[in-house]
């Protein structure tokens, strides 16, 4: 099977640099690289002017709009591999990444997707830690993630992390990434609606946690700074996870979930029993990630209400 690998960066050329390099050594060469570009891009430009690909048959294509979805359904117009797998500018995949890739989707034609763990650094400290529960969609609604934890053996789930997801093209043939995820830069939680659309449509979805990359989290040029408060950011994150799950739950686990968002919530989308949870050590942070939280719900459930549920669009 041919591979592809699509990589949007905007403004990490140290970080795309050893991206790169890590394609550069894996075992099963790589047939197609593919690096989406914003056209203000100067930094990242310059870089790829200046480097020599050697075996690496890279590809570049520019993008003028803003935001990772823009950059990702750009990139997938010029993909020719059988299996497309994408990664963040700051990973950097493990020598053995594309084989195991390939050996999952040639095990089962039933498979339109496989990811992995990320190994996760801060600085020079890994993030350590384990979970057997990985990418699984509750029935009411809850979103339990854990890729960056995951250990065991490779296993059915319902969602996949951006940063190391990989698909039969087959299977995505007529799927876009979802434009109505909210957000300049990193439009956190697009890869749920991409891939909960691709189980809805019946393909198999399999997390094996020795599929690995490194990931380095870098610094982000949006509103969105990881580590710290935006209100727009908190708002966008709830608002695209409110859409993807309302397009992919049923009518009765609609209503479970809305009120258990209003009601309970999660650290990442505050409900009223997480904020009086968290106020006493958050204080307003606390309160204000709250009213946060409901405007990106109630702006989540406009959007959906607009869109009446028809879920991506196939084309």
């Amino acid at each position: 099977m041919r591979n592809t690998v699509l990589i949007p960066t905007y403004r990490r050329p140290q970080d795309l640099s050893r991206c790169l390099l890590a394609l550069q050594a894996q075992t099963k060469p790589v047939d197609q690289v593919i690096v989406t570009v914003r056209d203000t891009d100067e930094a990242t430009w310059q870089f790829l002017n200046g480097f020599h690909p050697h075996n690496l048959p890279l590809q570049i294509v520019t993008v003028t709009q803003p935001g990772v979805v823009a950059a990702l359904n750009a990139g997938l117009a010029a993909v020719k591999g059988d299996i497309v797998s994408i990664t963040d500018d700051d990973a950097a995949p493990h020598i053995d990444w594309l084989e195991k890739i390939t050996a999952h989707f040639l095990s089962d034609s039933c498979i339109g997707a496989v990811g992995g763990r990320d190994w996760v650094y801060q600085g020079e400290k890994i993030e350590d830690g384990s979970s057997t529960l990985v990418g699984r969609l509750q029935w009411f609604g809850r979103v339990i993630g854990n890729h960056h934890l995951g250990v065991g053996k490779p296993r059915e789930v319902d969602i996949l992390k951006g940063v190391n997801m990989s698909f039969r093209t087959q299977a995505i043939d007529k799927l876009k990434f979802d434009q109505r995820m909210r957000g300049t830069g990193a439009q956190v939680h697009f890869e749920m609606a991409f891939t909960l659309t691709l189980k809805r449509s019946g393909w198999k979805i399999i997390y094996d946690p020795n599929v690995a990359v490194d990931h380095y989290p870098a610094q982000r040029f949006d509103e969105d700074q990881r580590q710290s408060f935006n209100d727009i950011a908190f708002t966008n994150l709830v608002h695209n996870e409110t859409l993807a799950l309302l397009e992919h739950l049923s009518f009765f686990q609609r209503i479970i979930f809305i009120f258990w968002a209003i009601f309970i919530g999660t650290r990442e989308s505050f409900g009223i029993i997480q904020w009086l949870r968290l106020f006493p050590n958050q204080g307003t942070i606390a309160t204000k990630k709250l009213q946060a939280s409901l405007q990106g719900r109630w702006q989540g459930w406009q959007t959906y209400s607009k869109e009446q549920g028809t879920g991506l669009k196939l084309s």
